[in-house]
């Protein structure tokens, strides 16, 4: 059985979840400035039966929160799925927006936190609130065998999610170490500010989702 803490939510946040009430009024002020936006709870996208899991930190503001499927809308989205997509853990198109039919093969996408937060940074009480839906997801996985983290705050938060200490394993990118049941890769996360600046290349996102196929399919 996979080792997580103690499960006391289901695998998915509702919408309107009030656990948080600075990430609440951020939604509500996202609703006056974003009209149309999902601005809510996002939920994971892919495939329930999946071997591999792909965590990130939380639903960007005119992102996942706006469009209502993780990493679809920014900047983070575009290298997230082209990399999918190249290593064969997705199917289709990705467009940018939840109907370009885009299909994740054997992938699980979520977040540690499923609300956005200001300045695209939770606090440590909004992480610890919502850590229960995290547990959830990755224990309803029955075949889930590899967790790539994108970033250091999402390693921890798996961690914990998977009764473990923040500190345990490895940090940096490319990092690779066990997790009670399971693989766990670590990567820089894809966002804009480290693309830009060079820090994380495609070549280097890539070689991460290669590694997760060969520890699947060995």
């Amino acid at each position: 059985m996979p080792v997580t803490e103690a499960v006391a939510a289901p695998p998915e946040a509702p919408a309107d979840c009030p656990l948080c009430p600075r990430l609440v009024a951020y939604r509500e002020a996202n609703r006056r400035s974003i009209p149309g936006g999902f601005n809510g709870a996002v939920a994971s996208f892919g495939d329930v039966n999946a071997r591999l899991a792909v965590v990130g930190l939380a639903p960007g503001r005119m992102g996942a929160n706006r469009t209502g499927r993780p990493f679809t809308g920014d900047g983070a989205g575009w290298m997230l799925y082209e990399t999918l997509l190249k290593v064969g853990f997705a199917r289709g198109v990705y467009e940018a927006h939840p109907s370009d039919g885009l299909t994740l093969i054997d992938c699980i996408i979520t977040n540690a936190v499923r609300c956005a937060p200001p300045g695209n940074k939770p606090e440590t009480s909004e992480e610890a609130a919502c850590r229960p839906f995290l547990a959830s997801r990755l224990a309803a996985l029955p075949r889930l065998q590899v967790i790539v983290t994108l970033g250091d705050v999402s390693r921890r938060n798996v961690m914990r999610a998977l009764g473990l200490k923040a500190s345990a394993g490895i940090p940096g990118h490319g990092s690779e170490f066990p997790a009670g049941p399971y693989t766990v890769l670590n990567s820089y996360h894809c966002s804009r500010l480290n693309t830009n600046t060079g820090r994380l290349t495609a070549p280097m996102f890539e070689a991460v989702f290669e590694r997760a196929k060969i520890l699947i399919d060995r």
